[in-house]
């Protein structure tokens, strides 16, 4: 429960409440311990997904964070700009102009648009509280 509550996230007692409402579900282990399968973890995942923004639909970038500005850093020509979403951290580093233009200030809600062609993905270490299919 803890690693799914991790990734969602809420808390692990948020996951127990949707876990005994039924709205995600989850077997026991050997141990009589609640353990929630992979793939119905991302379908839930994927029902609670929303588009942070109308625009999404205009674009090809479909990596959109919605958090708040958390700092400004700026100096004659760039500027650094740090965005929470959620528990992500989002550094973008763009021009002086841009982010005046922006109006980003520390306190303003942003969305950060990502679009990389290189997306380095790892896998972390088996955390027994999530099944994965074949484990």
């Amino acid at each position: 429960m803890g690693e799914a509550a991790d990734l969602l996230g809420v808390s692990a007692d948020t996951v127990r409440r949707w876990v005994d409402a039924g709205r995600l579900s989850a077997a026991r282990d050997e141990q009589g311990h609640r353990v929630i399968d992979g793939v119905d973890l991302a379908a839930f995942v994927r029902a609670q997904a929303d588009d942070p923004d109308d625009r999404a639909d205009e674009s090809s970038a479909r990596n959109r964070l919605r958090g708040i500005v958390t700092a400004v850093v700026k100096d004659a020509v760039m500027a650094q700009v740090d965005i929470q979403a959620g528990r992500f951290r989002v550094v973008s580093l763009m021009s002086r102009e841009a982010v005046d233009d922006l109006g980003l200030t520390v306190g303003s809600v942003a969305i950060a648009v990502i679009k990389s062609t290189t997306v380095v993905v790892e896998k972390p270490p088996a955390h027994p509280d999530i099944r994965r299919n074949g484990s």
